[in-house]
């Protein structure tokens, strides 16, 4: 297998990049990125690996080159954010280059424009591409398809993750985060998808190790892409928390602080000055874990009854893991669907659900069936 890891310099990109390098049957590995530095230092850390490590520098707004670096690649992966300005370029490439494609893709505007743009193209081309596979969207959407398939009628699933402040992943990370607490999001309520103002819902959870914590709703990508290929699904619900500290940034965002781009590009910076203190007053502190839990209510044997996965991780680890198993998974055809059809997928929609998971239990990242932990998913 040979594949290209687009931001492959990255924080989440260089994790990705580390496993394919060192898994059986990758051939070599790719790393393109803008930042010539980092992608050095990144192919250094895998100097010896079982795979050939190489960097390309790639400007991702030039469709041209984008095209020509991802030709010859049994597949391209991306962990280039933020995805609602680089993942319907990167797809457009893709799609025009013939090589099938993955993502981390978690924004719900982005994850609908590819579908909608690039959907039949992609078929017309018998292109594969799969975007929104990390940790949430990836590992959620894998496992509401999981507990769906244990249902006889399922009607309803939330996903609930906990990302804690200290996470990890720079300040793309806050980018994000206050992009998708902005404006209205998408949320699937009674059958069809509605716009609801970002922070405007708050649930308590309990989440595995962790316990209860407070979440709003924000703008992920799982009530747009999950209702399209498991329809039987009337409610699709997303909300996330941040644990201590959380409402320093809900309120802001509830005040419309961060409704434009400039707006976010100032707190992040703002922010991110104090990351930089607190990695130089705590040096050796490493990166927090978090948690995600998925519910799915439906009918089994006549009965309403409710199904739950969950799991803990760290960010980059279960992200770039989740992005490299999936790519693989696209790769050798361990899917729900013929690849040849091509498409625009989310992992819901075309992954083998069981084999994903085992697949990250093998990586060390393990699913359960209860918030105790007692019933991995074997």
């Amino acid at each position: 297998m040979k594949i290209i890891v687009m931001g492959g310099a990255g924080d989440v990109g260089s994790r990705c990049v580390e496993d394919l390098a060192s898994t059986p049957g990758v051939e070599r590995v790719t790393i393109a990125d803008a930042n010539a530095e980092a992608a050095e230092r990144v192919a250094q850390t895998c100097a010896g690996a079982q795979a050939a490590v190489d960097v390309k520098i790639v400007d991702a707004n030039d469709h041209g080159a984008l095209v020509d670096a991802m030709k010859g690649y049994d597949a391209a992966a991306s962990a280039l954010g933020p995805f609602h300005r680089f993942e319907a370029k990167l797809v457009a490439a893709a799609v025009d280059a013939g090589t099938c494609y993955a993502s981390v893709c978690d924004e719900w505007n982005a994850a609908q424009e590819v579908m909608d743009k690039y959907g039949q193209a992609a078929r017309d081309k018998g292109v594969l591409v799969l975007s929104g596979l990390g940790t949430s969207p990836g590992f959620t959407n894998v496992g509401i398809r999981f507990l769906c398939d244990q249902l006889d009628e399922p009607t309803e699933a939330n996903i609930y993750v906990f990302q804690p402040l200290n996470a990890g992943g720079g300040p793309a990370v806050f980018k994000h985060m206050f992009f998708i607490m902005s404006g209205k999001v998408a949320m699937w309520r009674d059958g069809r998808l509605e716009m609801i103002k970002a922070c405007s819902e708050k649930r308590t959870v309990e989440f595995p190790e962790f316990g209860r914590i407070k979440v709003w709703n924000m703008g992920h990508a799982e009530p747009v892409t999950v209702p399209k290929f498991i329809p039987e699904l009337k409610s699709v619900n997303f909300f996330m928390g941040y644990g201590k500290g959380a409402e320093l940034f809900v309120i802001p965002s509830q005040l419309n602080l961060f409704d434009t781009p400039k707006k976010v590009d100032n707190a992040v910076k703002f922010v991110w000055k104090i990351e930089e203190l607190a990695n130089k007053l705590f040096p050796d502190q490493d990166p927090a874990h978090g948690a995600v839990r998925v519910d799915v209510w439906g009918k089994k044997d006549g009965k309403t009854v409710r199904k739950t996965l969950c799991g803990l991780g760290q960010m980059r680890e279960a992200t770039g893991l989740s992005l490299s198993v999936g790519t693989q998974m696209l790769i050798k055809g361990e899917l729900r669907i013929d690849k040849a059809q091509g498409g625009v997928f989310a992992p819901e929609g075309c992954l083998d659900p069981r084999k994903f998971i085992v697949y990250m239990k093998e990586k060390g990242l393990q699913g359960y069936e209860d918030i105790a932990m007692t019933k991995p998913v074997e």
